[in-house]
Parts: structure tokens; C-alpha cells; sequence
């Protein structure tokens, strides 16, 4: 980018040297001598400027010079449209359009095993998300080709998460490296967005208060959860493997949880009207504002704001439904 601004510098003061040339030399006015100070340095020669010795001189001397740094410009702004900097430089505008215009969307701060997992699981269900990460050619190499949305930087940086829109997304996760840039992006994200659901790794379990302290929703250390994974393996061989069956043919089968708001129309209804049933949904569990749990939850009780619903069934239809909020069928 900086060899492009200073070749088009390089041709302004040309075209500015030739402008001012001609009309001292001649009896030109301005917009004559920039004229003929553009033609005469594209070699298109629609008109003869030489009135008089002086002016005979210095287009001479301006062909001779400006022709070559001409060239030579036009060569380097030539190469750089069809280089790969220029493709790269679009195709960063590209994916930065596309972000300023995700609402109620998800980040993934680091692109490491964690994280590519992560983003697989976000796209199998075309759940909006952006992707952050220092390594550039290792963000090009996984994101472009499976049409992830991504920005190249450091995500402890506030710039950054601003550039991914943090002020608008729903959830953060944070995948770093070290716990000390995990617990910073915690801080700067909480601090940017105070309604955001912010999920963070530790992997010292001594740290978990801290993440807490900062302002984690969630923290999951990697050891401890592997570790009642496999207890519950010991325990519930059954039930694990049938999860784990229904996951590996498509993923059909999802546990999530449905936030109601007030506009919700499940709201103010009781849960044996819906149609979450019929929609091949389960309702697990009511949580209320309160705090009190229906867990699991009668046919009767009623449905306020405030309340979170947690649901289990048809991935498919899951899906549809905490893509559209309102809980009206798609």
C-alpha cells in the first residue's frame, strides 16, 4: 500500500510540475496548462503547446523526464491491481461490509484447536460468528475456504473487538493461548458490552475466580470438563453414547435455552398451549427471573418474560427457533 501512495504522489507532483510549466512559459491559463501538461505527459499530443523557445524547452525537457517516471508509474500501479495485496486488500473491505452489518452475532477470539471446533460447531448451525486472530495466513489458509467471516489482529486490543462488533454480538468466546490474554479480552469486552455472554478457558484452575471477578459468564477449564466427561462415560455409558450417536448421524438432536422477552408470544401462555411440542421441541426446564427452577417443568405453568426456556429436540427445528426470537414458526 505504501509503494501505491507514493507512486500516486510521485504522479500528482509530476502533473502539478507540468501544470505550473506551462503557465509560466506560455500564455496559458490554469485549466490549459493542466491540459497540456496531462496530454503531453500521456503522450496523446492533441495539441501543440509550443507558443514560443521557452515553451519548445520545457516540453522537451518534460517529455524527456516526465515520460519515463510515467511509465514506471503506470507499471507499478498496473502490478499492484492484479497482485495478490490488491485481492487481499478487497477481499478484507468485503468481510469488514459484511460484519458492520451482523446484529446478535458471536465472536471466537483465537483460531487454535479450541477455536476451529468452536467455528465448525457455529457453522453446522448457520449461526453467525467472527472469528479474531494474529495469524493471518494461518486465518486465510481455514476461514476463506469454508466462508468464514474473520479480522486479523490482537483481541485484547479494544480496536479489535470493536472491528468485530462487540457492541452488537450476543456471545464472546475466548480461546487464547495464555490465560492472561483470555482474561484480558474478558475485561475489554465486558467493558464495551455489559449485556454480552462472555464463555472463557482456563487452564488454571486458580483462575476461574478471576475470569469470574472480570466479568466471565462462563469458564470452562478444558481438564476439568474432559475429565466428568469421562466419569460420566463410567457412569452413563448409555446415555453419552446415545448423545453421541445422534450427534455423529447430522446432529440431530440439540439442548439449547430460549430467552423470553416481553414481544415473545409464548409469553403471558401457558406451556401446554405452545407449539414447541408439535414442533418436535421439549421443553427440559423452566428458569425463572427469580431464580426458581421447573425442572421438569407441569403443562400448566404459565410463560413470563424473563424467563428461560431449555429445550431439547430436532436440531433443525431448535435452531428455527432461536433464530427467530419471537418463537413464530419459519
Amino acid at each position: 500500500m505504501r509503494t501505491v501512495v507514493n507512486t500516486v504522489c510521485l504522479l500528482l507532483v509530476l502533473t502539478l510540475f507540468g501544470t505550473v510549466g506551462f503557465r509560466v512559459t506560455g500564455e496559458f491559463s490554469w485549466l490549459e496548462s493542466l491540459y497540456l501538461a496531462i496530454i503531453t505527459l500521456t503522450t496523446v499530443g492533441a495539441r501543440d503547446a509550443a507558443q514560443s523557445p521557452a515553451t519548445m524547452i520545457f516540453v522537451i525537457v518534460y517529455i524527456v523526464t516526465g515520460l519515463g517516471i510515467f511509465s514506471f508509474s503506470a507499471f507499478q500501479l498496473g502490478s499492484w491491481i492484479v497482485s495478490a495485496d490488491f485481492r487481499a486488500m478487497l477481499e478484507r473491505r468485503r468481510m469488514q461490509n459484511e460484519i458492520s452489518q451482523l446484529r446478535n452475532h458471536s465472536i471466537v477470539c483465537g483460531l487454535g484447536r479450541m477455536g476451529q471446533t468452536i467455528c465448525q460447531y457455529l457453522a453446522e448451525r448457520n449461526r453467525p460468528f467472527v472469528v479474531i486472530d494474529r495469524e493471518e495466513d494461518h486465518l486465510v489458509a481455514i476461514c476463506r475456504e469454508r466462508g468464514w467471516r474473520y479480522i486479523v489482529g490482537d483481541s485484547t486490543h479494544d480496536d479489535v473487538l470493536q472491528a468485530a462488533g462487540v457492541e452488537r454480538a450476543s456471545s464472546l468466546t475466548t480461546v487464547l493461548t495464555t490465560d492472561g490474554d483470555n482474561l484480558f479480552v474478558v475485561l475489554s469486552a465486558r467493558m464495551l458490552n455489559a449485556n454480552l455472554k462472555i464463555i472463557a478457558r482456563a487452564a488454571d484452575e486458580d483462575s476461574i475466580s478471576k475470569f469470574e471477578r472480570a466479568g466471565a459468564t462462563r469458564v470452562v477449564s478444558p481438564f476439568s470438563t474432559g475429565a466428568v466427561k469421562m466419569a460420566r462415560f463410567m457412569l452413563n455409558p448409555s446415555i453419552e453414547d446415545f448423545i453421541e450417536i445422534a450427534d455423529s448421524r447430522g446432529n440431530e438432536l440439540e439442548l439449547a435455552d430460549i430467552q423470553l422477552d416481553e414481544s415473545n408470544p409464548l409469553v403471558g401462555r401457558k406451556l401446554m398451549e405452545t407449539d414447541l411440542r408439535s414442533r418436535g421441541v421439549m421443553v427440559i426446564g423452566i428458569r425463572r427471573a427469580s431464580g426458581d427452577r421447573l425442572m421438569p417443568p407441569p403443562g400448566d405453568a404459565v410463560l413470563h418474560a424473563g424467563d428461560c426456556l431449555f429445550v431439547f429436540g430436532n436440531a433443525e427445528n431448535v435452531n428455527s427457533i432461536l433464530a427467530q426470537p419471537d418463537g413464530s414458526p419459519i
